[in-house]
């Protein structure tokens, strides 16, 4: 048993470790613009902190809707080392071949067509934000935040296509690296636009958006560039989106449309929350700004164990393996367990130190209710790691509806009543909404983690009758 573990530990780390770190590195680009807009003052920090909101649920959805390519070339490629094997020296890689690159073909044409309707979805939004009960003054500066962020969507979505096929193929080293230097360039552009030094004009707020903007279009050139290097990657990598495939779009999208509205279901129910803090005060937002990012970094450690408990569950289920995908659930959220454990540990000791980045320039009333907000975050965040995890684990059996559906329930049928009902019938304000957020994330873990058990009983085979 504890060889199994061990070694079923190993098989998740050589995946989840580079995807966490990338993860982790990745969210130093929003945390960074995060410290930089608290340093322009407390209306600056609530305005940018609800333009990425909005930025982040488009994004999200975007990248939902390619999520399910990394799953569809690890099948693919587990396939072929396993035809490969039976082929007795046949080349059985080349059919593989093909379908990879199709598929890379089709992730980037959903990616292209989703960043151009998602940013002007965005613009749109932007437009309706002084009809949500928002401060006038933090509605101005967010709208034109939104209009520097927009243009960075297509090639944000353009590298989560070439990131999924990395991972796929199991080859994602070289997103770490491109990713730290990212967070380097992004924090030179930031200070360089904000406070317009050699000679460029002082542009503030925006010049975060816009800085944002082009350090993702770097970031895909890099990583594109990378991937062409790899002699393995190289030949399946093509641009061309002229020439996918209509029906491996048709296959990617409807696997990706209930993965980038389960995505939303979540990424909307914590916009809904951060429009209630809102209507609280400038002071609310801003603390809501502050804990909810403390929460997207750590939320980073579930996108990576999920994203390669997904990858290896794939790969098992394509070699016949039931009993491996049942245990990566327990690896997953064992790992989950411990990590969340410590963080939380640390949010109750520490809070002051935990908050410092965000509010050093905040007023005392938006420290005080960020640190009560802590408290809740300590136990929230096991729940919202369990549930990404099982998203992850439902999709790596091709079942990406159920957790669409599931989080329907969980966020919206009962974590945003329970919102509403701390928030504004029992009076606790801003720390209701986030007991409401605790009660929804708790409810949509316990259902997407029972479904990932039932769906997988249902697809290991019946034993063999036939006599031997």
């Amino acid at each position: 048993m504890l060889t199994t573990l061990l070694r079923d530990g190993r098989a998740l780390a050589t995946l989840a470790v580079p995807l966490i770190l990338t993860q982790l590195a990745q969210v130093a680009l929003t945390t960074t613009d995060t410290v930089m807009m608290g340093l322009l003052g407390t209306t600056e920090l609530a305005a940018g902190g609800l333009a990425l909101v909005i930025f982040n649920q488009i994004r999200t959805m975007g990248v939902g809707l390619v999520t399910s390519l990394g799953n569809q070339i690890a099948a693919a490629a587990a396939r072929a080392e396993h035809a490969g094997a039976d082929a007795a020296g046949r080349p059985a890689e080349e059919p593989a071949h093909r379908e990879v690159q199709a598929l890379v073909r089709a992730g980037l044409a959903v990616a292209t067509l989703a960043g151009i309707a998602g940013a002007l979805v965005m613009i749109g939004i932007g437009q309706l934000l002084s009809l949500l009960g928002q401060d006038a003054a933090v509605v101005d500066l967010t709208r034109t935040m939104i209009y520097a962020l927009a243009p960075g969507l297509l090639p944000c979505l353009w590298f989560q296509a070439v990131r999924q096929f990395t991972v796929g193929m199991r080859r994602p080293q070289a997103l770490l690296r491109i990713t730290l230097a990212s967070v380097g360039v992004n924090a030179a552009l930031n200070w360089v636009l904000i406070h317009g030094t050699f000679g460029l004009p002082r542009l503030g707020l925006t010049g975060v958006g816009i800085a944002t903007s082009t350090v993702y279009l770097l970031s895909f050139l890099a990583l594109y560039a990378a991937a062409k290097r790899d002699a393995e990657l190289g030949p399946l990598l093509t641009l061309d989106i002229t020439r996918a495939d209509a029906a491996t779009v048709r296959r990617l999208l409807a696997l990706g449309v209930p993965i980038a509205a389960t995505y939303g279901s979540e990424a909307g129910f914590f916009s809904v929350t951060a429009l209630m803090a809102g209507s609280f005060g400038p002071d609310a937002l801003a603390a809501h700004t502050a804990v909810n990012q403390l929460v997207y970094i750590v939320f980073q450690i579930a996108v990576g164990l999920s994203h390669a408990a997904s990858i290896n569950v794939s790969r098992e289920l394509a070699l016949g393996d039931h009993d491996a995908a049942r245990r990566i659930k327990n690896t997953a959220l064992a790992c989950a367990g411990a990590v969340m454990a410590v963080v939380g540990a640390l949010y109750l000791t520490l809070p002051g130190l935990v908050l410092a980045p965000f509010l050093q320039t905040g007023s005392a009333q938006s420290l005080a209710i960020a640190t009560h907000l802590l408290v809740v975050t300590a136990f929230l965040q096991f729940f919202d790691c369990a549930q990404n995890i099982g998203v992850g684990l439902l999709r790596g059996l091709d079942d990406t509806r159920s957790g669409f559906r599931i989080t329907l329930i969980g966020y919206w049928a009962i974590g945003l009543p329970a919102s509403w009902l701390f928030a504004y019938a029992l009076g606790l304000d801003t720390l209701g909404i986030w007991l409401g957020l605790l009660t929804g994330l708790a409810a949509t873990a316990l259902l997407l983690l029972r479904r990932y058990d039932t769906t997988l009983a249902s697809t290991r085979p019946e034993p063999s009758t036939a006599p031997a």
